[in-house]
């Protein structure tokens, strides 16, 4: 496999508090030669639901997981199912894709999360789902005005009533600290992810679904008019593929790939459980799922146990010395903004791998001159409904059916390659720096 990070950007996280009690599912290896009629590789929530949605329509599937269930960025994100996918600005979509174009993403947004809530509904999937909606808090008096001049427009995107809070009110609501306002749109929650990713295994695994995990596909090759794929131990054989790698996606598997994705690193710190007391001092005890202003954000939320989440971008690289500077600068910012918990332990600590693409818009259709296989990736951080939303698309155009969810045009345009190709990353550090200015 050709990755662009270093290898230490793959390995397994040590201390992400997702894996304590709960099971990791086993899926044997692939051993030896073995066929199907729908192929399916990676298994986080793009792939699970790809699988649950096919085998659930009768068909024969097989899915291969490079490492361990979970492993990638399905059983590290913060659980925030919420609006998003698109790092583009309605501006840009408007003028791409058009009024009615703007108008589809949002409505796949919506359906994205309603894919989740109806997965978890249908198959009694306990994921630990609280939040009404998604806080979005101001970190500056000017960010606030803003927030306040988008709420309508928002609120007519959505088809939803907008909350606006002001500064003076924040602390009614349990959302204490260093902000300006807030504006709550009453839409998505948050949930557990590993819960999450094992009930879709375990639906998946019912409807039929064969799951393979230790097995990396390292080729994929036309051969007697359908797909093989190689792995190191066998060779799985399928009249149609669905790529969903994303973040931890292979630069030749297959090689249309090749720097058309950029995975960038987020890192995830969580607390002790709090105290009541401790919580009241903060003024934060609203168990709202919430993210600031900033370009380059801040996203938090109280877990059920009592615990604080706080997430913010990784480094850079994965080398030991930057890794190192993310965590302290990671602690530093939590302290500042929450200084009240300066001696409150944290307990937990990961990073993981978010996937940005060159057109800023999540992608999931056919790959160019492949015929039978499709793609689901890029989802910018906001990956838990979309992905899953995702899978459920490409269900469908593996069985040569329309998908019967949302598919905008925003997600049917082929992304393009980013600039520089194995040496993009250089593009991350003048973009942060002028992030970071502006969020000054």
């Amino acid at each position: 496999m050709r990755r662009l990070h270093e290898p230490r950007a793959y390995a397994a996280p040590q201390a992400c508090f997702w894996n304590e009690g709960v099971a990791t599912p086993d899926w044997p290896a692939l051993d030896g030669d073995a066929s199907a009629e729908v192929a399916v590789i990676g298994g986080g929530f793009t792939g699970l639901s790809a699988a649950l949605h096919l085998a659930e329509a009768g068909s024969d599937v097989a899915l291969l997981e490079a490492e361990t269930p979970g492993f990638g960025a399905s059983g590290r994100n913060g659980g925030f199912c919420c609006l998003g996918g698109s790092k583009a600005s309605d501006a840009m979509l408007r003028k791409r894709f058009g009024p009615a174009g703007l108008a589809g993403w949002h409505d796949t947004e919506k359906a994205a999360i309603e894919t989740v809530r109806g997965l978890i509904a249908r198959h009694g999937i306990d994921a630990d789902t609280h939040s009404r909606g998604e806080t979005i808090l101001a970190h500056t008096a000017r960010a606030w005005q803003r927030l306040r001049q988008e709420a309508a427009t928002a609120g007519a995107a959505y088809g939803v009533a907008p909350e606006l809070i002001p500064r003076a009110e924040l602390g009614a609501h349990g959302l204490g600290g260093p902000f300006h306002g807030a504006l709550t749109l009453p839409l998505g929650f948050a949930l557990h992810p590993r819960k999450y990713h094992s009930g879709l295994a375990r639906a998946a695994d019912g409807a039929g679904a064969r799951l393979h995990a230790q097995t990396p596909v390292t080729r994929i090759r036309r051969a007697e008019g359908r797909w093989r794929l190689e792995t190191p131990r066998g060779s799985l054989t399928a009249e149609r593929v669905i790529v969903a790698t994303n973040g931890y996606s292979s630069e030749d598997v297959p090689d249309w790939l090749e720097a058309r994705t950029m995975p960038v690193q987020s890192t995830i710190i969580v607390t002790r459980p709090l105290t009541d007391d401790e919580a009241a001092a903060q003024g934060l005890t609203s168990a709202q799922m919430a993210y600031d202003t900033r370009v380059l954000l801040h996203y938090f939320r109280r877990l059920p146990d009592g615990r604080f989440l706080f997430g913010m971008r990784g480094g850079l690289t994965a080398r030991p010395g930057e890794q190192a500077a993310i965590s302290a600068r990671i602690r530093r910012h939590f302290h500042e903004m929450f200084p009240a918990w300066r001696g409150v332990e944290i307990t937990h600590e990961w990073s993981g791998l978010v996937c940005l693409m060159a057109n800023l818009t999540p992608y999931a259709g056919p790959v160019p001159d492949m015929q039978g296989v499709f793609a689901g990736l890029g989802y910018h951080g906001n990956g838990v409904g979309m992905s899953s939303h995702t899978g459920r698309i490409l269900a469908a155009l593996a069985r040569g059916r329309a998908p019967e969810t949302p598919w905008p045009a925003v997600m049917r345009k082929t992304p393009k390659r980013f600039p520089l190709g194995a040496h993009r990353r250089m593009l991350l550090r003048p973009t942060y720096f002028l992030a970071g200015l502006a969020d000054l």
